[in-house]
């Protein structure tokens, strides 16, 4: 063999031998660039970042070849068009809370958390194990979309307000930002719900359009800068014991990923979800001491108001129940998650937390 056919064997036969050493997946993997347009502002380093950490997940695990740019509310659609918009095909997906919707169907309030239902741990719960996703995703292909949990913010705070509430008649003719079925209960109690998003809040409170408005708590709050023109900042958000937040994604789309870009998304969102709610619990307690020593006053809302709120609630649950069977499909698995649930939490978690928070009351 002479010298330039032994040359061009060999690198017939190198080109090969590197072809068969490329991994499976990088050989296979396509070039994917999507848009995700969420429901928040960037102001928002826990919600909006939230969404960066998902799509740089999806980037290292697929070695750069699936890229997510991540689009703050109104650089595409406002806030609270995300769905629309990702419904439509104009993104491939978005970052946002189902109860935004709940002018197209009541249903949707119950995928981001109904008043007086699960806490964090137990929507989690509901959703990975308790076929809560199933049950979510059976209603969201009406909208052309599938979705996953991408974070809670936790138990919420019951919000901001100009005046004391000392009982149920201080709610009557309050306008209240207030976000999905929340409102339509304390519509019962007399409040004018409003619906507003996050970046009119500031300025339809300082303006008075609004009275009083809850967002999320602590550290978000602080950061819209609510204890400036509020005094009041009431407690539990009973409406939001868990605000589940989802990666809704165009169902076309989701179909032209391969199985393993699929298996990506699904493992970011998961990363997603623990890092948002781990994120709020880091955040919210050194939040909360920085805004009573601004000279916020901390209050729990009344048990009449508490009281009067739950039996309003289970009013007008039987009232979309009766009326609406997708509504009813999924509130009656909520309701048997939350009866199941408090009985386990009531005996460990309650008991061991209610101890260790007496334990510090006193010092300890």
């Amino acid at each position: 063999m002479d010298r330039r056919q032994f040359v061009k064997t060999a690198g017939i036969g190198a080109a090969a031998s590197a072809s068969l050493a490329a991994p499976a997946i990088a050989q296979s993997a396509p070039e994917v660039k999507w848009r995700l347009a969420s429901s928040f502002p960037k102001s928002l380093d826990t919600l909006f970042a939230s969404s960066e950490v998902f799509a740089k997940a999806v980037a290292e695990m697929t070695d750069n070849k699936f890229q997510i740019q991540v689009f703050a509310a109104g650089e595409i659609v406002p806030g609270l068009q995300a769905l629309d918009a990702t419904t439509n095909g104009t993104v491939e997906m978005c970052h946002t809370a189902c109860y935004y919707y709940l002018g197209k169907d009541p249903t949707f309030a119950l995928l981001t958390g109904m008043p007086f239902g699960l806490n964090a741990r137990m929507a989690d719960a509901w959703f990975t194990h308790l076929g809560g996703n199933e049950l979510a995703n059976e209603f969201l292909a009406k909208y052309n979309v599938i979705g996953f949990p991408g974070g809670s913010t936790n138990a919420q705070m019951g919000g901001w307000y100009r005046k004391e509430i000392r009982d149920v008649a201080d709610l009557q003719g309050l306008k209240f930002r207030v976000g999905g079925f929340a409102g339509r209960i304390l519509s019962k109690l007399g409040v004018v719900p409003q619906q507003t998003a996050a970046g009119d809040i500031y300025p339809s409170l300082e303006k008075g359009t609004i009275d009083a408005v809850e967002w999320v708590g602590p550290y978000d709050d602080e950061k819209l800068g609510l204890y400036k023109v509020a005094k009041y900042y009431y407690y539990p958000a009973w409406w939001e014991g868990a605000s589940m937040i989802h990666n809704l994604i165009n169902i076309e789309k989701w179909n032209e990923l391969p199985k393993s870009y699929q298996a990506v998304v699904r493992t970011a969102s998961a990363m997603q979800n623990d890092w948002l709610g781990s994120r709020y619990d880091s955040l919210n307690p050194a939040a909360l001491k920085r805004l009573v020593a601004a000279g916020t006053q901390l209050r729990p809302f009344p048990q009449p108001v508490m009281e009067a709120a739950y039996k309003a609630a289970n009013e007008v649950y039987a009232e979309v129940t009766a009326a609406n069977p997708e509504f009813k499909k999924i509130y009656d698995s909520v309701v048997a998650t939350r009866a199941d649930q408090y009985l386990w939490w009531q005996v460990a978690e309650y008991t061991y937390d209610t101890f260790m928070i007496r334990t510090r009351a006193r010092g300890g």
